[in-house]
């Protein structure tokens, strides 16, 4: 099998690391312009002005549960896939 590595750079792999480094033990947390898209399936809880090493205070949100109506994200294109399942 091959494997593949990748070398991401800029300030979206930054801002996903500092929320990821900045997030409380065991929860995901997102940036803000990350919450907007998936906010119609997924309930998050709002943090404002959260201290974020190199990036000052933001907006970010933890996320809390799927919506129960939401719709598998692999359904809408009629194939199938993984979703948020428990393993």
């Amino acid at each position: 099998m091959d494997e593949f590595g990748y070398d991401l750079w800029g300030d979206a792999v930054i801002t996903a690391s500092r929320m990821e480094s900045h997030a409380p033990p065991g929860a995901i947390q997102v940036a803000e312009r990350t919450d907007r898209p998936l906010g119609g399936d997924f309930d998050f809880e709002r943090r404002t002005g959260m201290p974020v090493t190199g990036k000052g205070d933001m907006t970010t949100y933890i996320l809390l549960a799927e919506r129960p109506e939401a719709e598998p994200p692999y359904a809408a294109a009629g194939s199938e896939g993984r979703g948020l399942e428990s393993k």
